[in-house]
């Protein structure tokens, strides 16, 4: 048996947590640089505002009619409470997967015989913990497969009847549920395949579980195969323990303001080549090159423009002082006197094993692994660049705009909430 447990309107419910004067209020928040609406709260969207990915500018007046109360994405405030939440859920069960930040599977067994009332018991129990402790509203379903569980989430939080909870583990509740779901409310079925299965007369999650599952994988694909079998209770979905290390980590973001200081360029750049440099080493790899870019936006009026520079590594390395110093190296063939950059980044690629790197007699590597192991556990501990490099610099004008951000209640000493008894 799994259990799915899923956030409702992850972003906005976190910021309700610590503030308690908007929790009866309509609330958005707002992608990186406050560009576009990414979660909204259940009161904004039964009010019809809040749709995702609109552009900010557009609606905000609308918005300000509403009474809408508008946030900056405060990630490391959502990071946290997602932590928290996962940590209550994981008592739970035997075996947690975290899917995202505000999902996880929990996995009971295959031999767990309790009656559907048990699991509808626990089921409320785990919403209710989570709230208590937590202050996140989530909705739990609990199915045979993975993806009958992510089926039961679908019916606890949208289909009427079923309040935030919901079970599939009888024939007659997986009829119930599925017949309610369009084909595209599954798991995996996208809309370019969900317009390809209406046109085959396939509407319903109960229509596409009918099919012959040899047929579909003839007609589409082996994971489409799959999801039919896992709607019929066939466990088809597995996670792996350990995850596989990626072949390629990028790290870029667009600039709070334009910049056309070289400085600054340097010390976004900088900035970039710690976060990848940080990542590389988290997963255990060498890399033997990298990439760096930086452009203007194609938006502006000055004319687009787009530079990169590519470099190897004699040596493979993982060393923030080695990346940092190599991205540095590029700002002269990056830089252009007068642009005004919207966006830089770096990536890495060409990965190797750091355990199973054969070095050469006569190329040495100067990769420092105490000092970057010290640096990564004191940021572990005390929070990103605690500790890094003064290639970063100090004033950083190209920092994100989050204009209305909210306080990082859970770690930034400053921010901790104060009591007046």
């Amino acid at each position: 048996m799994y259990a799915l447990c899923d956030v409702n309107g992850m972003y906005a419910s976190c910021e309700k947590v610590f503030d308690p004067s908007i929790r009866k209020k309509p609330v958005v928040v707002l992608t990186n640089n406050d560009g576009c609406i990414c979660a909204a709260c259940g009161i904004a969207k039964k009010l019809g505002v809040g749709k995702k990915f609109v552009p900010y500018f557009q609606v905000k007046n609308e918005l300000a009619k509403a009474g809408v109360v508008i946030r900056s994405s405060n990630y490391e405030l959502y990071a946290d409470l997602s932590q928290r939440m996962m940590d209550t859920c994981s008592r739970f069960a035997p075996e947690i997967h975290i899917y995202s930040i505000d999902e996880c599977f929990l996995h009971y067994g295959k031999n767990n015989t309790s009656s559907s009332a048990e699991w509808s018991e626990l089921a409320r129990l785990i919403r209710k913990t989570v709230w208590r402790e937590v202050r996140l509203p989530i909705g739990v379903g609990m199915g045979k497969t993975p993806t009958l569980a992510k089926a039961a989430n679908h019916a606890a939080k949208k289909l009427d009847g079923f309040n935030g909870v919901a079970v599939i583990d009888t024939e007659a509740s997986r009829k119930h549920v599925l017949s309610q779901m369009a084909v595209t409310d599954i798991w995996g079925i996208g809309r370019r395949l969900g317009k390809r299965l209406n046109f085959m007369g396939i509407n319903t999650a109960l229509d596409l579980a009918s099919q012959n599952p040899t047929k579909i994988r003839k007609d589409f694909s082996i994971l489409v195969e799959s999801t039919v079998r896992e709607l019929n209770g066939e466990v088809r979905h597995n996670w792996d323990d350990v995850r596989a290390a990626k072949k390629e980590i990028f790290s870029t973001r667009s600039f709070g303001q334009r910049i056309t200081d070289i400085n600054q360029l340097q010390f976004a750049l900088a900035t970039h080549a710690e976060i990848v440099s940080a990542k590389l080493r988290k997963q255990k790899s060498l890399t033997k090159a990298m990439t760096v870019f930086a452009t203007s936006s194609p938006h502006d009026n000055e004319g687009y423009v787009s530079k990169s520079y590519f470099h190897q590594f004699t040596v493979p390395t993982n060393d923030t002082r080695n990346i940092i110093a190599s991205a540095i190296q590029s700002i002269p063939k990056l830089f252009v006197k007068g642009v005004r950059y919207y966006k830089c980044g770096v990536g890495l690629m060409d990965f190797h094993k750091e355990s199973l790197f054969q070095y050469d007699l006569f190329n040495h590597s100067t990769d420092n692994t105490k000092l970057m192991s010290c640096m990564d556990s004191i940021n572990a501990r005390f929070g990103r660049s605690t500790l890094h490099l003064a290639a970063k610099g100090f004033d950083n004008k190209f920092a994100m705009r989050r204009e209305f951000l909210s306080p990082q209640y859970t770690t930034r000493w400053g921010d901790i909430p104060k009591i007046i008894c």
